[in-house]
């Protein structure tokens, strides 16, 4: 079945304009693919009747958003390398602390216990996505 049928999206971009994705992909630390389908969302905020111009000028003088529709907010920049992004599945409210399980692919799954302020804090509500930020000093690999 051709791509095209099976929703993929080609185009040519001049070598700056992927530099500038691509510089604007690690800084947010998410993908083209993510960057673009948020992008072509956030479209219909922007939707009205057509404009007709005519002339090169009033082409120029238009506005056209960039990426500032994708995020209001400066990235968030950590130390940590291992960042993954998931989906909520499930989460397990006590008095105190939240357990939170997010699926990172198909069915790969972790689970992170936070305060119950936190998840409160960051709304994280089964099928919302959140990320998975993963720090250690010390990982150990073992063998039988």
């Amino acid at each position: 079945m051709p791509r095209k049928e099976q929703g993929w999206v080609t185009f040519q971009t001049s070598e700056e304009e992927r530099k500038i994705l691509e510089e604007f992909c690690q800084n947010s630390q998410r993908t083209k693919t993510e960057i673009l389908r948020e992008l072509v969302r956030g479209l219909n905020k922007y939707s009205s009747p057509p404009i007709s111009l005519s002339t090169p000028e009033e082409k120029a003088e238009i506005n056209t958003p960039e990426f500032e529709i994708l995020s209001p907010k400066k990235p968030l920049k950590v130390s940590s390398r291992n960042v993954l992004k998931g989906v909520v599945k499930r989460v397990t409210t006590g008095s105190v602390n939240t357990e939170v399980t997010l699926e990172i692919v198909h069915r790969v799954e972790l689970t992170s216990m936070i305060t119950r302020v936190s998840a409160e804090e960051l709304e994280l509500y089964e099928g919302t996505e959140a990320y998975a930020v993963i720090k250690s000093n010390d990982i150990v690999i073992a063998k039988e």
